[in-house]
C-alpha cells in the first residue's frame, strides 16, 4: 500500500506547484502594462476620432461650395474643390484606417488579459503600429511618436512574458496576421468614407471635366 501511494505522489512533477504559481504571477505582472497600453491607444483611439470629425466636416463644406461654384458657372472653380474633396477623402481614409486597426490591437490586448499567448497575439500589432505611424506621419506628424511609443509598450509586454513562459514567433504568421489587420481595416474604412462623404453626381463631373481644359 505504501509503494502505491508513494507511485502516485510521483506523478506529480517537482517544482510543478511553482511553475503554475509563477504563470498566474506573470499574468498578475503583465495586467497593468497591458491596461496602461489599452488606455494609451483609446486615447489616440480619440484623437483620430476627432480628425475624422474635422475632416468629415471640412468635406461637407468643400462639397457644398463645388455645387454652389456650378450654380454660378464657375466650373474653374467647381474643379479646384473638386480635388480638394478628393484629397480630403484620401485623408479620411487613411485617419479612419488607423483608428480601426488601434481598435483592433486594443481588442488583442483584452484578449490577452483574459486568456495569455501574449506572444502569438501582440506579435503582429507591433508591425500594425509600425504601418500606421508610417502612414500617418504624412498628414498627423505628431501622431508618429505616440504610436511609435505605442509600439513599444507593446514589445515590453512581449519581452516579459517571454521571461516566464515558452511561447514562440512564427514571423511568417505574424506578418499575415497584420497585413489582414490592415486589409480589414483598409476595407472598413473605404465604406465608411462612402457613407460619410456624398459623391458628386456623374453629370457634374463630367460638365466639369468638359469645361476645364487639361493643363499642358
Amino acid at each position: 500500500m505504501t509503494n502505491f501511494i508513494k507511485k502516485w505522489v510521483k506523478k506529480e512533477p517537482e517544482g510543478f506547484r511553482e511553475k503554475v504559481g509563477d504563470a498566474f504571477k506573470s499574468k498578475a505582472f503583465l495586467k497593468p502594462m497591458i491596461e496602461n497600453a489599452i488606455k494609451q491607444i483609446q486615447i489616440q483611439v480619440d484623437k483620430l476620432d476627432s480628425a475624422c470629425i474635422r475632416l468629415r466636416d471640412k468635406g461637407l463644406k468643400i462639397f457644398n461650395d463645388i455645387v454652389s461654384a456650378i450654380q454660378r458657372q464657375d466650373l474653374q472653380h467647381a474643379s479646384i474643390f473638386a480635388n480638394e474633396l478628393a484629397e480630403v477623402r484620401k485623408i479620411n481614409k487613411m485617419v479612419t484606417q488607423a483608428k480601426l486597426a488601434l481598435e483592433q490591437i486594443t481588442l488583442r490586448l483584452d484578449t490577452v488579459k483574459e486568456l495569455g499567448d501574449v506572444t502569438l497575439t501582440l506579435s503582429p500589432a507591433i508591425s500594425v503600429t509600425r504601418n500606421i505611424g508610417s502612414e500617418l506621419s504624412k498628414i498627423v506628424p505628431e501622431a508618429e511618436k505616440e504610436i511609435e511609443e505605442i509600439g513599444s509598450m507593446l514589445s515590453e509586454i512581449i519581452v516579459s512574458a517571454s521571461q516566464t513562459s515558452a511561447e514562440s514567433i512564427g514571423f511568417e504568421a505574424v506578418n499575415e496576421d497584420a497585413e489582414k489587420i490592415i486589409s480589414e481595416a483598409s476595407a472598413v474604412a473605404e465604406q465608411r468614407v462612402r457613407e460619410i462623404f456624398p459623391e458628386l453626381p456623374k453629370s457634374l463631373t463630367q460638365m466639369i471635366g468638359e469645361k476645364i481644359p487639361e493643363e499642358a
